[in-house]
């Protein structure tokens, strides 16, 4: 095959995550598989791949970089890079499908791009928690990847989502977070328990929990976020007789002295803080705070902020063993209670 041949197999999807080097790279491992490439054969020029694929020549050659740490191209100078091993094992080709790119998702991105290593070509995409782009990229995509790896939450139209996924073959069917109702078959499965992790780690507050007389969650509307998550709240309230409220927007919310205030969102979390301080009350003393999600800025900022959160390298990690290892188990991942001096 001409090297300008080769440019019509390399395909780079602008709506993917994944970086453009490595679908480069993906693409040439692939045209390998396929025997389209064999040893000997010359690559296009970082000039050509440049010009005829709209990317940079940085990306053009980091992906080269990436095929020859392969071991699988090689270059002379003056004659360009051409294949010298097609002999290497990548059958798993995964599509990771999150819901949206925060500090936690990129957490479990990096634990399972880490324990797949270069056992599998990855695809990222994003849908935005928008159920018409999920339901186009599954349906698009449906034959071409080995495994599917999901994080299911939407703002709208999530309750129709079980229909899509069930068009993908169980065995290639990893979901992830959150288990939807009406997922049918034997499919792998690393998970929270929303209702559960939160009254138990309320409980596990309880003794500083105490000093405290009205507990109040900030629960935005049209939130992708559980509703299980208030389930978990109503029930701990309920149990223990502190009086509670859900809030949906912290900006209107009267702020008094004996309320702690529970968090999901990063932006709410700001603006509570800043609220607290123009108010001059005093953090973990006049009033309570914990945040879900733990990030190592809440483990500084006023001394340190009380976070619940589940364990995102045990999710991805979790998931990359499904993926490799063709499990169909459903395992609920630990959710963790970190008490600090905002509580």
């Amino acid at each position: 095959m001409k090297p300008e041949d080769l440019i019509s197999y390399i395909q780079i999807d602008e709506y993917s995550s994944t970086p453009k080097y490595k679908q480069l790279t993906n693409a040439i491992l692939g045209a390998i598989e396929m025997g389209r490439l064999t040893q000997g054969n010359l690559l296009p020029s970082i000039n050509e791949l440049s010009f005829s694929l709209e990317m940079s020549r940085d990306t053009a050659e980091k992906g080269y970089r990436n095929l020859r740490k392969l071991g699988v191209v090689d270059s002379v100078p003056g004659k360009g890079y051409f294949i010298v091993n097609t002999d290497f094992s990548r059958k798993l080709k995964v599509c990771l499908l999150f819901n949206k790119l925060s500090t936690h998702k990129k957490i479990i991105y990096d634990s399972f791009t880490k324990a797949v290593g270069d056992r599998a070509a990855i695809d990222f995409y994003i849908y935005n928690n928008d159920f018409a782009l999920f339901k186009r990229l599954i349906t698009a995509k449906l034959g071409d990847y080995t495994h599917f790896v999901i994080i299911p939450h939407f703002l709208e139209g999530g309750e129709n989502a079980h229909e899509i996924i069930n068009t993908i073959p169980k065995e290639k069917l990893v979901m992830l977070d959150k288990i939807l109702p009406g997922i049918t078959g034997d499919f792998a499965a690393a998970y929270e328990n929303f209702a559960q992790d939160i009254y138990a780690a309320l409980e596990q507050a309880l003794n500083r929990l105490s000093k405290y007389n009205t507990l109040k969650i900030i629960f935005p509307k049209n939130s992708y976020f559980p509703h299980e998550i208030l389930t978990g709240f109503y029930r701990f309230c309920q149990q223990y007789a502190f009086n509670h409220k859900v809030i949906h927007n912290i900006k209107d919310e009267e702020i008094n002295v004996g309320e702690v205030y529970i968090n999901l969102m990063e932006d709410d979390l700001v603006i509570l803080i800043e609220r607290l301080i123009a108010q001059n009350l005093t953090i973990g003393k006049d009033v309570g705070v914990i945040s879900y999600n733990e990030t190592p800025l809440k483990r500084i900022i006023l001394d340190g902020i009380t976070t619940i959160s589940t364990d995102f390298n045990a999710l991805g990690t979790q998931a990359a063993e499904f993926v490799l290892n063709g499990k169909t188990e459903k395992i609920e991942v630990p959710f963790y209670l970190n008490l600090r001096k905002s509580l």
